[in-house]
């Protein structure tokens, strides 16, 4: 699990570089509509599409990758957390009587 924390790092670094690019090429289309030279629009406007378009693109895998990550660690959980039960069974049951308990106080002092 150690071995995803500097990419999931790097991918965060470089989304918001992204989105720093395409917020200067937003300002400069703002500020160039200011001259209205129509040229300067059109190339500035081109710019900015594609930096969109890039930016769009790359937050659709970092969030189709995080929610893989999310997925493979919760069986990885659930997989453990079935294991114990299975290997220390009354354990498990002390521990789930113990938390009924607990959680029937709580409910029982309101």
């Amino acid at each position: 699990m150690a071995s995803r924390k500097p990419n999931t790092e790097a991918s965060t670094e470089q989304l918001k570089a992204d989105l720093r690019h395409l917020s200067q090429t937003v300002e400069e289309l703002v500020n160039a509509t200011a001259d209205d030279s129509r040229n300067n629009i059109k190339e500035l406007r081109e710019r900015a599409e594609k930096r969109l378009q890039d930016t769009r693109s790359r937050l659709e895998a970092r969030g189709g990758q995080v929610y893989g990550e999310a997925r493979d660690s919760m069986r990885e959980q659930v997989d453990a957390c079935d294991k114990y039960v299975h290997d220390n069974p009354w354990t498990s049951v002390g521990v789930g009587a113990a938390a009924g308990v607990i959680i029937g106080m709580l409910i029982g002092r309101r």
